[in-house]
């Protein structure tokens, strides 16, 4: 993606018609930019106390035992990373903070137009540690705006809420009076996750001929170098009780019975054995015509600004393998892929709001929204408030 950005920062260069307007050009796209380096360090979240006991080695199970604190803690959490941008603000956003750490996100990075004609852009990059977690985080945003056109290329990567997309998109504009704007064009988007896809639930649910299940339940542990071991025992009344307890591949004892091992151990090695197939497949990458409008109002007491995108059910994949694609999200079964399944489309869309009245030099009424739906993921914000000013 970092490619595909320069890539294009280098075809705008090349069709300027001299040397003179190449210079121009590079001179205006640095112009009124912003180069940062921000970071902070902030305490982590505090668990419960939680204590348990362990058989004193001293001693047997009904001495006294030794108190042991299980509490998890963890080191302070920090960010710390550097970028340049350069986005415009429309008339009614404020900038929130005296500096740049790399968190803020505009209107322009969402909405289809822009306040101003030209680049914009953000290249940020990070590192983050949460709860002992590292991770390694960007975001590359370049958009160009002009009267009749809009090109706009991202990459953001967010590790601590596993939040990996890249999209890639150009359109002609229609400009309609001077508030209204349309739109229409293609968009590359990308997604990780294969929808509708259980690899467990078919694994699980596999059958011979007969009827009979080619992998019971219990398998799953010998997959993963547990171990079940019979026994039997009398207990006080002279009933004779049997059942299975199991060893990790270290030979420790992690459950007595099979009901205990199967409604512990062996939901991690359900969630385990899915993560390591959904590993194996590549990420996705499709292709899908998308409309859009602008339409923004603004005045000191009043201002409008609405603005959406809809993408038609029309989508092409054109990376990845498309068995596991959002096509396929309702055509798998406890067999796998069915075998005369069709390809389903499906309708995305992201919208937003912003409103501002203000009804007098002491009251105003403000409203911001967005939401935005791409496959099943659904992603919306939205903020109400009403000011009043005492004098």
């Amino acid at each position: 993606m970092k490619q595909l950005i320069l890539v294009l920062f280098a075809a705008v260069i090349a069709v300027s018609a001299n040397a003179q307007e190449k210079k121009k050009l590079f001179k205006d796209f640095f112009k009124y930019s912003t180069l940062y380096v921000a970071g902070d360090i902030k305490n982590p979240k505090e668990n419960l106390p939680n204590y348990f006991v362990r058989t004193n080695p001293n001693g047997s199970l009904y001495d006294v035992p030794v108190v042991v604190d299980g509490t998890q803690y963890h080191d302070y959490d920090y960010k710390y990373g550097f970028g340049i941008r350069k986005i415009a603000r429309f008339d009614y956003e404020v900038k929130g903070k005296l500096y740049y750490d790399g968190t803020e996100s505009n209107v322009g990075m969402t909405a289809p137009n822009s306040s101003i004609k030209g680049f914009e852009y953000v290249f940020h990059t990070e590192k983050e540690r949460s709860r002992d977690d590292v991770f390694q985080n960007h975001r590359y945003f370049l958009k160009h705006s002009g009267k009749y056109h809009m090109v706009k290329v991202e990459s953001r990567k967010q590790g601590k809420v596993n939040f990996n997309y890249k999209s890639a998109e150009l359109r002609a504009k229609l400009p309609i009076g001077k508030k209204l704007t349309l739109s229409a064009g293609a968009i590359y988007r990308t997604h990780e996750r294969p929808y509708g896809y259980n690899p467990v639930e078919i694994w699980l649910n596999e059958t011979d001929a007969d009827g009979y299940a080619v992998n019971p339940w219990y398998t799953l542990g010998f997959y993963y170098g547990y171990d079940d071991i019979y026994y039997t025992q009398e207990d006080q009344f002279g009933n004779e009780v049997s059942d299975w307890y199991w060893i990790n591949p270290e030979g420790e004892t992690v459950a007595y019975t099979d009901l205990q091992f199967r409604q512990t151990v062996f939901t991690d090695l359900m969630n385990r054995f899915n993560n390591e197939a959904w590993a194996e497949i590549d990420a996705f990458g499709v292709i899908s015509p998308v409309l859009g409008f602008d339409y923004y109002h603004y005045k000191n007491n009043f201002w409008l600004h609405a603005y959406g995108s809809y993408l038609l059910p029309y989508h092409d994949y054109v990376k990845g393998d498309e068995a596991f694609s959002y096509h396929n999200r309702n055509n798998w079964g406890l067999g796998g892929l069915r075998e005369d399944a069709e390809k389903e489309q499906w309708e995305d869309f992201q919208t937003g709001v912003v409103f501002g009245w203000k009804l007098s030099k002491n009251i105003g009424v403000f409203v911001e929204g967005e939401y935005t739906k791409f496959w099943d993921s659904k992603i919306y914000n939205s903020s109400v408030g009403l000011n009043i000013t005492l004098k």
